[in-house]
């Protein structure tokens, strides 16, 4: 690495080490853990990315969406327990890194794109909602009882009277800091905060506002003891939950600066990196962590050269802590509320619904994933969204769609609904499937096409362009088997086109008794129709 790299790795580490130990300190309030949970999960994430990962702009910390899946998870599988839930906590974390290594050991880097772009939109923006309102009552110094979101928002509003003034007032001032310096370049607004508020903490002290409070940085193993009533198997599903959507989030982030700076993204790379930072953080009782927006966007922001960036970083909040642990444990717990508030604002943006409304595809995915979030909570709601959106996925393959053929010029042939002047030929009958034959849709698609020959009667050859199947299933291959003999009971000709490799194969391997491997080689329609197919030392098309 150049001096002139290293330098710039060093500026950058200042510039994001302001953005990173204030947020580092504020997360763990969102997952009901210790302040100190934040910094070590914050030393785990940039230390190991730093030296295994190979993204230059990830930073990988504690983030507010795995925050508030690990709150999810441990209310759910300890109660209130405090103490079940901070051991709860330990387990799932290291049972979140074990499974993102499993994972890249198995080369499982695209598993993300299984969770479809509208479904993370929704479910960030009700995210932000649920751990905006979550901040509230830390805001204003309420003492609540309820865990879900319409439930605690009406005993929020149903206890207004009781808000502390002097720590609503110290909470609003912060954000309102917050969001005026965020327009002021190079400068770390939530920094400026909490020192601001660490300065006045005595005096907001002496009018009720409470302040952070004892920070433990003594690094200590967790008893890896299985609380009672806990089950292994309710473990496992909560820490798959929690590594799916701390790798949506990481990958989302790593591949949006991968592309804008023409970098190579290596994903099963990165899951082995944020499995051994889940696994260290874990082990010494610190919080899940995940390559976060917020923080990868600053990174990029402050012109960073190289992945060391991250490692200058943890040295620097490393300082910071051990300098000045005394005066982070005044931080007026208002302040952090805010910083949380803040740090998931730019997610309640409804702009990022408006190009779903606009094309008028996936309005009813990315409606379902907000409300599904807030109606049965933040693990529960994103399955609900991505079941939704597989259904809807689902639904759309299975419903068929066959269209005819015609032919324009010399040799194309396109949909006759769409092209008046295609022609088609009578005794003959060119269709092609709009979805891919599978066993949802195969029967229903084949029984269109026994309606299309009955419609037209003297067919003698039908052309069936399966352009768009990649493969065959069982259930597709039985359903043009007995449409293949009912067509040659009749006395017609069945002929195949555009075939992809795999689906050809599937076609040889079944034998059908009225398809010869002649009739799969026809690499265009035009040939199927004119009985031209290739031979076989010829290159097939698709």
């Amino acid at each position: 690495m150049t001096t002139r790299a290293s330098s710039a790795d060093l500026l950058a580490g200042l510039s994001i080490a302001g953005l990173l130990l204030p947020e580092a300190l504020a997360y763990p309030g969102v997952a009901n853990l210790p302040p100190q949970a934040g910094v070590i999960g914050l030393f785990a994430g940039l230390a190991c990315y730093g030296l295994i990962g190979r993204s230059r702009f990830a930073i990988v910390t504690a983030t507010s969406s795995s925050a508030a899946v690990l709150a999810s998870a441990t209310l759910t599988l300890g109660g209130g327990d405090l103490a079940q839930r901070v051991t709860l906590a330990s387990i799932l974390v290291v049972g979140a890194g074990i499974t993102f290594v499993l994972a890249g050991c198995l080369r499982l880097g695209a598993m993300s794109n299984l969770i479809a772009r509208p479904v993370l939109r929704g479910y960030g923006f009700g995210l932000a909602l649920v751990i905006a309102v979550k901040q509230w009552p830390h805001l204003v110094h309420l003492q609540t009882r309820s865990a879900d979101f319409f439930p605690l928002a009406a005993e929020i509003v149903r206890g207004y009277a009781a808000w502390q003034t002097p720590s609503l007032a110290c909470g609003l001032i912060a954000l309102a800091g917050l969001f005026g310096l965020e327009r002021v370049a190079r400068v770390p607004g939530a920094l400026v905060v909490i020192v601001t508020g660490t300065l006045a903490s005595a005096w907001l002290a002496a009018h009720g506002v409470t302040l952070t409070g004892p920070i433990q940085l003594a690094i200590g193993m967790p008893a890896f003891a299985l609380p009672s009533g806990a089950h292994w198997l309710a473990l496992t599903e909560f820490a798959l939950a929690l590594m799916f959507i701390l790798y949506a989030e990481s990958y989302g982030s790593i591949r949006t600066f991968a592309l804008q700076h023409d970098e190579e993204v290596q994903a099963n790379r990165d899951l082995l990196a944020l499995g051994a930072a889940n696994i260290v953080s874990g082990l010494l009782q610190g919080t899940p962590v995940g390559a976060g927006y917020s923080g990868t966007a600053a990174n990029a922001a402050a012109g960073v050269r190289s992945r060391f960036a991250g490692l200058y970083a943890a040295g620097i909040a490393l300082v910071l802590v051990l300098l000045f642990l005394g005066w982070i444990e005044r931080i007026p717990q208002p302040v952090l509320a805010a910083i949380v508030i803040h740090a998931v604002s730019k997610s309640l943006r409804l702009s990022v619904f408006r190009d779903y409304f606009r094309w008028r595809q996936d309005r009813l995915v990315v409606v379902a994933a907000v409300l599904g979030v807030l109606t049965f909570g933040v693990l529960n709601g994103l399955l609900a969204a991505i079941a939704f959106s597989l259904a809807l996925l689902l639904k759309s393959l299975a419903s068929p769609r066959l269209s005819v053929l015609g032919r324009v010029g010399a040799h194309d042939y396109v949909s006759v609904a769409r092209f008046a002047s295609a022609v088609t030929v009578p005794g003959m009958l060119v269709l092609r499937p709009e979805q891919p034959l599978f066993f949802a849709n195969a029967e229903p698609l084949l029984a269109q096409a026994r309606q299309r020959v009955l419609g037209a009667p003297g067919t003698r050859l039908v052309v069936l362009s399966l352009e768009e199947s990649p493969d065959l299933d069982s259930t597709a291959l039985e359903a043009l088997e007995e449409f293949c003999s009912w067509l040659s009971a009749r006395g017609g000709e069945f002929r195949v086109a555009r075939l992809k490799e795999l689906a050809r194969e599937a076609l040889l391997r079944a034998k059908l008794a009225h398809l010869g491997a002649a009739a799969l080689d026809y690499s265009s329609v035009d040939d199927a129709v004119r009985g031209e197919g290739v031979s076989p030392n010829q290159p097939r098309g698709t």
